[in-house]
């Protein structure tokens, strides 16, 4: 049908009609919410290029995770930032390690909130890349222990998921197999299957003290031209156990969002990233743009592309808009 029989505007110009024929519906069961978690006490310290959004200490935490509870949003993402920092990451794999004491008190304290843990050593290694450092670059293999040992000891502690960032070939396989030999067979694992070698991620390394003190991440995560090596990826990653795969960023990769969920029909998931967030918070700030329509219209692009969760800094904001507050 065509102009003058069909008339798009009949639709569009009642309200009500616009919502029933909507086709894309966001939700506040689709969000989860990243958060820091840093040594110490009394630990309250917002990150400059990431308004509203903190390093914060255990007992800090927990009262941030019980608001984001209160505002139904269903899980967290927990990143550390560790006392000490060593050639191996010691900490990550600690029983007493940052993230394993947050998860232990998340889980005391809001017992209703799904704890998501990151999988990955930059945070914790002195020089910042996410493994051992053998000839100027990450050995595969000998890392892969190490991120397995992670998994364990935050499901251990009581991680409802893990999510492993580091992009690692075999990674999924290496700590599913971990996993299962030590009776964690019903933790899933939300791979980040497709994780770009971005520069998007710039606010993110002042937050997680992550920024690599050598070279880049260029050889091991992925060139942003390549999109059929996507569909590799994740292939990949779900023959060897991931439960939900993931892309990263988000909002330049709607393609690949698309692409995925085309070929696959697990969950998937999407990360709005740091430089995302921060480009809208700085925008808004300035005036130049309406922060809740922005926002908004993003987290509906995510949901359009194809993803059924969405990992954002927003989150709570997002929350109290669907919620009507």
């Amino acid at each position: 049908m065509f102009y003058p029989q069909f008339r798009a505007r009949r639709i569009r110009g009642n309200e009500s009609f616009r919502k029933m024929v909507s086709e894309t519906a966001l939700s506040v069961n689709d969000l989860v919410y990243p958060m820091f978690s840093a040594f110490g006490r009394g630990i309250k310290k917002e990150i400059s290029s990431m308004p509203g959004i903190y390093q914060q200490s255990i007992e800090q935490i927990v009262v941030e995770a019980a608001e984001v509870h209160a505002l139904g949003i269903p899980a967290v993402l927990l990143f550390g930032i560790p006392e000490s920092k060593d050639a191996v990451g010691s900490d990550a794999y600690s029983d007493t390690g940052i993230i394993q004491q947050t998860i232990r008190a998340i889980k005391r304290e809001v017992p209703g909130l799904a704890v998501i843990t990151d999988v990955c050593m930059c945070e914790y290694t002195d020089h910042g890349h996410c493994g051992i450092i053998n000839n100027g670059d990450v050995d595969n293999d000998p890392t892969l222990e190490l991120l397995a040992r992670e998994a364990v000891s935050h499901a251990k502690a009581g991680a409802d998921m893990v999510a492993p960032s580091d992009m690692m070939d075999g990674r999924v396989a290496a700590i599913r197999g971990a996993l299962d030999e030590n009776g964690f067979d019903k933790i899933p694992i939300m791979s980040y299957a497709v994780k770009y070698a971005s520069g998007y991620y710039g606010p993110f390394r002042e937050a997680a003290e992550s920024t690599p003190q050598f070279g880049d991440r260029r050889s091991y995560q992925m060139d942003p031209g390549n999109r059929l090596e996507a569909l590799r990826e994740a292939a990949s990653d779900i023959e060897e156990g991931a439960d939900i795969i993931m892309v990263k960023p988000g909002l330049p990769y709607l393609d690949i969002v698309r692409d995925l969920r085309n070929e696959f029909n697990l969950p998937l998931a999407v990360y709005n990233v740091s430089g995302e967030y921060s480009m809208i918070k700085g925008a808004a700030a300035n005036g130049w743009i309406d922060e809740k329509r922005v926002v908004m219209e993003t987290m509906t692009s995510f949901k359009r592309a194809g993803a059924d969760i969405i990992i954002s800094y927003h989150a709570k904001d997002v929350a109290r808009w669907l919620n009507g507050n």
